[in-house]
């Protein structure tokens, strides 16, 4: 029974009773009396059915209330496990919003940055990118799509400045978060001091520790490769080593620079890096099909990665034949070359 009906009720008993006051008054007949007493009961037996429902109403919003205190409870529980595993994760941890405001930052993320963690809030995360490469990361920012079905786990490479502080490289691994309806709403990135691994990496980049190439194989002599990476130091070791192999090497920048060279000749092996700025290793595969689609050709491709974490397979679904990482032995990569060439 509702409260309208409750009110009801309450408003016929109040009637009949005027009405059997009145009847008193008029010395009404015995039947008259009779039934109004009858309808006089029938209310109140629906008065209180109203009020066993109203109570047992009462005892079931008891043990729902109980629920959802012990939900309330579990879930915060949870919520500082999970904000103590926030705050004090080993690797620098922080939310920012589409534009990179900081809006959460966790201790190893202020040590990282050498601010306290109170004051990482509010300010933007570019304040702490190198300045060469602060366009860069505005162009990573502007490029995230708004809809999260076209986005996914991102790595970035960007050279961070500390306060008060040395340049480090950093691995940023960018997740996007977004509503129910898929819209990006935030970014939530990990961040990593990657210096001792490029360390490693120039160590085995140093051309003085090139194994010295006593003859060069005739079979490699001509071979023409164009490669592609927007790192200068990777561009000059990649050619240093092919070209000890009596390789001829094309070094550029940008996809358009690969472009603008395979509108004037074809290579007999294209190597791309990844992860580039504006257009990254995946979009120039595409246009390297449509170019060979065009002008019934193929050119045998290869990938190249400073990551560890670039997946090998994505890249040969996306169209590369091999795959190799730029710290791989140098005569690893002369061989895959050779293979692609059909040289091997």
């Amino acid at each position: 029974m509702s409260e309208e009906e409750f009110t009801h009720h309450i408003q016929i008993i109040r009637q009949q009773i005027e009405a059997l006051c009145g009847y008193i008054h008029s010395k009404p007949t015995v039947e008259q009396l009779s039934n109004t007493r009858e309808q006089i009961g029938a209310s109140l037996e629906n008065l209180q059915l109203f009020d066993e429902q109203r109570q047992a109403s009462l005892e079931l919003m008891a043990i729902v209330q109980e629920e959802l205190l012990a939900q309330n409870e579990y879930l915060a529980v949870e919520r500082q496990d999970y904000y103590d595993l926030f705050k004090f994760a080993p690797d620098a941890y922080l939310v920012t919003n589409t534009q990179g405001i900081i809006q959460k930052a966790n201790v190893a993320a202020a040590n990282l940055l050498n601010v306290p963690q109170q004051f990482l809030i509010g300010k933007p995360l570019i304040y702490f990118v190198a300045e060469t490469e602060r366009s860069i990361f505005r162009t990573k920012l502007n490029h995230l799509p708004q809809n999260l079905s076209q986005i996914s786990v991102q790595e970035w490479e960007i050279t961070m400045c500390p306060r008060f502080g040395q340049l480090f490289d950093a691995s940023f691994l960018v997740t996007p978060m977004g509503d129910l309806k898929g819209s990006l709403l935030s970014l939530r990135i990990i961040i990593r001091d990657i210096t001792k691994y490029k360390q490693l990496s120039l160590k085995q980049l140093d051309l003085q520790s090139l194994p010295t190439v006593t003859s060069i194989p005739r079979s490699l002599d001509g071979l023409r490769v164009l490669f592609v990476d927007d790192e200068t130091d990777a561009r000059e070791f990649i050619t240093t080593v092919l070209e000890q192999y009596g390789i001829e090497v094309t070094a550029v920048a940008t996809v358009a620079e690969a472009l603008s060279v395979l509108e004037q000749s074809l290579p007999d092996v294209l190597l791309s890096d990844i992860k580039m700025p504006d257009e990254d290793g995946y979009a120039l595969i595409k246009k390297v099909r449509a170019i060979e689609a065009e002008k019934g050709c193929f050119i045998p491709t290869a990938a190249l990665t400073a990551y560890l974490a670039e997946d090998r397979v994505k890249a040969i679904k996306a169209g590369f034949q091999s795959h190799l990482h730029k710290l791989s032995e140098p005569t690893k990569l002369v061989e895959m070359v050779a293979k692609l060439a059909g040289r091997g």
